[in-house]
């Protein structure tokens, strides 16, 4: 379980260093927004030094959409073995990730690396994009998680912004439900912009959480902690999981399978559950 991916802007190179000694679960070198047109052979440059020379960490890159003249140019100007994969934005259709897909494993074997070294991470973030967001999820064996990028949904969609965005439900879910028939992981939320306020963020990230997702993308290290702790299980969850999963186990060794606990039912997906917080613990 990844919970925090942090963007650096690719032609920041203090920044690109200082992302090493944060406490993100995922660092996302971006390419993409933050760096202007003229700095993007720079940038690319920059960003693979930062991921040659750091290792141990789970680094990603933000390439330019395959639409643009610079997303091949930015597969060649990142590969490294450190390189966990990359993240690929504007995903419409199932094409997009068979093109990322074809190239990386193009690339794989120019540089010698292993088949599947590379991740892609989807960031859905358009109607067609969500329209089609199952298919794309079953494109490629490559796909790690999707991804939601609500700010260019909203625009895309003409929604305004008004707090906790109810209208992003069908879209958050359509992620989660497409992750599970596809058999990937837990699909990562949208940035919360306003870096500043810490309860707004803790708010969305606990909405992101029970809505089924794993993590959160952030855009200022003040982000970091707050997201980890509200996508890590609480210490009193952590404890009635224990419970749960020992009084389960014995249960079933004598034959008798569901029982009550606390005033609850335990049965099978009650203590799947358990099992799956204990192993978010061990992560």
């Amino acid at each position: 379980m990844y919970r925090s991916w942090l963007f650096v802007p690719g032609n920041q190179e203090k920044y690109l260093y200082k992302a090493k000694e944060l406490s993100a679960d995922v660092i996302i070198y971006d390419l993409e927004d933050a760096v202007p047109i003229e700095r993007k052979k720079s940038s690319r440059i920059k960003v693979n030094k930062a991921i040659n020379e750091t290792r141990g960490q789970v680094s990603f890159v933000r390439v330019n959409a395959p639409a643009t003249p610079y997303f091949i140019d930015d597969l060649n100007g990142i590969i490294g073995e450190n390189l966990s994969g990359i993240v690929l934005p504007k995903v419409n259709q199932t094409d997009d990730i068979v093109i990322a897909d074809y190239l990386l494993g193009q690339l794989e074997r120019k540089h010698n690396l292993a088949k599947g070294t590379f991740s892609i991470i989807p960031l859905i973030e358009t109607a067609l994009g969500v329209y089609n967001v199952h298919e794309i999820a079953q494109a490629s064996e490559r796909i790690l998680c999707l991804c939601f990028g609500a700010e260019d949904f909203m625009l895309d969609l003409n929604i305004e912004q008004n707090g906790q965005q109810p209208e992003l439900t069908y879209a958050r879910s359509k992620l989660v439900i497409a992750s599970r028939l596809a058999g990937k992981e837990a699909p990562i939320d949208s940035v919360y912009t306003n870096f500043q306020d810490v309860k707004g963020l803790e708010e969305e990230a606990q909405v992101a959480k029970q809505s089924g997702f794993q993590g959160k993308l952030v855009i200022h290290p003040n982000q970091i902690e707050v997201v980890n702790e509200v996508f890590y299980p609480t210490t009193a969850q952590i404890e009635e999981a224990q419970k749960i999963v020992a009084l389960y186990n014995r249960s079933l060794e004598r034959g008798e399978g569901a029982i009550q606990f606390g005033g609850k039912m335990i049965d099978v997906p009650v203590a799947e559950r358990a099992r799956k917080i204990l192993s978010y613990v061990e992560f």
